[in-house]
């Protein structure tokens, strides 16, 4: 099944210097979906060695990745989400706000 339309929270504004860039696990091209799980389509692939902006984070889809298991998934931009547990964010659990 695919995420409708208004499923997913849209990127908060922030000023781009208070945002934290966090690295992608390495050797991984990663999947951005257009929601919160990986039900949902794909709106591009990052390539090798990137780096995401976490705006907000929120419960999704169970995933398992390089850094383990887990429901979160990172909000990187409107309508942009990655699977936690493919960013390096140097520990389990939420590290920022929950999207709205």
């Amino acid at each position: 099944m695919l995420g409708g339309a208004g499923d997913a929270a849209a990127a908060p504004a922030s000023a781009s210097s208070d945002l934290i860039y966090y690295s992608v696990a390495p050797d991984v091209r990663l999947n951005v979906r257009s929601g919160p799980g990986s039900n949902y389509h794909i709106v591009k692939v990052l390539p090798y060695d990137a780096k995401v902006p976490l705006f907000c984070q929120t419960p999704g889809t169970t995933e398992s990745g390089y850094y383990g298991t887990s429901n979160i998934w990172d909000c990187i931009g409107t309508n942009q989400y990655v699977s936690d547990t493919y960013v390096h964010t140097g520990r389990d659990g939420y590290v920022t706000s929950r999207c709205s």
